[in-house]
């Protein structure tokens, strides 16, 4: 009878990827970044540790959104304070701080507990075509920009 193996953390081997984002649709692009940042893509993940691996996106500020989000959709955050919350526009968001928009959107797909933050800390996002990661020697990650089915765009 062969037993199952479960991976030890001094096992986990780490690979860096970068992603440039132009032109992909920012949900698409969130959801399959957080497939690699957990490590489900690989033959030994395990759902307590962090198997993941790096990923390092580009041109975030070249990324879309779909139908009517760009004016539609409210970034909001809360000071703490009574009266503190603060609501800001996608289009507006995307015009100051692009990398942002996407990090929030990566961050809300992996778990939310000290393992996503973990997670998370392997994310680096850049709104520019230019990375600090270049010795670490990324491999390109192509990601899919399907539409799926009745997409239309």
């Amino acid at each position: 009878m062969q037993k199952t193996h479960s991976v030890k953390q001094s096992e986990i081997e780490r690979a860096w990827w970068v992603v440039d984002a132009e032109g992909l649709v920012l949900g698409r692009l969130a959801a399959q970044v957080a497939h690699v940042l957990r490590g489900k893509h690989k033959a030994t993940f395990t759902p307590h540790l962090d198997t993941g691996d790096h990923v390092v996106i580009v041109n975030a500020d070249k990324v879309r959104l779909t139908g009517n989000k760009i004016n539609q959709k409210i970034w909001y955050r809360h000071s703490g304070f009574p009266g503190g919350l603060r609501e800001l526009k996608y289009d507006k968001l995307m015009a100051q701080r692009p990398a942002l928009v996407v990090e929030k959107a990566i961050k809300g797909m992996l778990p939310s507990n000290r393992l996503g933050r973990a997670m998370a800390g392997k994310l680096n996002v850049y709104a520019g075509a230019e990375h600090p990661h270049q010795a670490q020697k990324p491999q390109p990650l192509v990601l899919k920009n399907t539409l799926g089915v009745g997409g239309g765009e």
